[in-house]
């Protein structure tokens, strides 16, 4: 298993950000990050394939069925639990820098 440090990017913590609301397939999670970052982040299809497939590998997401065009993935326990121990250590971040007044 990979390691969540070597692989936690931006693009990566948007797909598990997209995928936990429920299974989505990749043009889905691109459109999904787009509206929820007001256009500010917007996924290529090789950044968002690449961070799908390293996702898949990681056993952080799994595909859950596809049809002619399309596959769909969802969120496993192990991708859930890393999605919440990178927030938590984001939110710790934001703490420090509300502590040094540097955020409001």
């Amino acid at each position: 298993m990979t390691n969540p440090r070597d692989i936690m990017t931006p693009a990566v913590l948007h797909v598990l950000l997209s995928l936990a609301d429920g299974e989505r397939h990749g043009y889905g999670i691109k459109l999904d990050v787009e509206e929820r970052t007001d256009g500010a982040i917007r996924l290529g299809p090789g950044t968002l394939y690449e961070a799908i497939h390293r996702l898949e590998k990681s056993g952080w997401i799994e595909e859950t069925n596809h049809d002619e065009r399309r596959k769909f993935y969802r969120l496993t326990r192990a991708g859930r639990r890393h999605l919440e121990k990178e927030l938590n250590r984001l939110n710790e971040i934001i703490r420090f820098a509300r502590s040094k007044a540097l955020l409001r």
